[in-house]
């Protein structure tokens, strides 16, 4: 299944995202040795990385009398209002100092338009703004990704969702991924990924 037509993508393993982070997800340093494992597999990694200037419009703490987790109406849709995270230039913001990733060979940073969040690491929140990703996946002539990382029901599901529809076999590595399940999200995103013909693996299936 890992062959050269295959890439990793390592969602969001940042440090915001881990214990200890502005928006931590359970157990979210967890799958770090998991998600290296994987890395040394394969000969294409890309990693996203989420990337907010100072007061972006996705922090419950630009919009006066929200608390973290609510909702707003924004002109692209409804958005989870979430605490502070992922700074551009901040520790938080930083990749997992465990992550043993060097051979990756791209870095799609995301969420750094003040006035749309992304999630996926395919298009922004506004689902017209491509990143550019599946033009390089493409040229590199690959046909199928591998996404884990941060988090299953938000960054890793919108990126596997994307993936499948600009045309490739997308497959999802639950646990080499953890979750914030927000009222329900993670199934919900499960639900969505299975529909558009996500392929949902584990870690022994692509190296057993």
């Amino acid at each position: 299944m890992i062959d050269a037509r295959t890439a990793l993508i390592a969602v969001d393993v940042q440090n915001d995202f881990c214990p200890g982070g502005s928006l931590p997800v359970t157990g979210g340093d967890e799958i770090v040795p998991l998600v290296n494992e994987l890395g040394r597999r394969f000969s294409t990694v890309v990693l996203t990385q989420d990337w907010h200037p100072d007061g972006h419009s996705s922090f419950a703490s630009s919009h006066p009398g929200k608390t973290p987790f609510e909702t707003v109406a924004m002109p692209y849709g409804t958005q989870v209002l979430w605490p502070d995270h992922c700074v551009e230039g901040s520790k938080g913001a930083a990749f997992h100092p465990d992550l043993d990733l060097s051979m990756a060979q791209a870095i799609i940073r995301k969420g750094y338009r003040r006035e749309v969040d992304s999630y996926s690491g395919f298009v922004e929140a506004d689902r017209t703004t491509p990143t550019g990703l599946g033009g390089y996946l493409k040229e590199r002539g690959i046909a199928r990704v591998v996404v884990v990382g941060l988090a299953t029901d938000f960054c890793v599901n919108w990126t596997a969702q994307d993936a499948a529809r600009h045309g490739f076999e997308a497959i999802v590595v639950e646990d080499a991924c953890r979750a914030i399940d927000l009222d329900g999200s993670l199934g919900h995103a499960w639900a969505e990924m299975t529909a558009l013909g996500v392929r949902r693996a584990r870690l022994a299936d692509l190296t057993g």
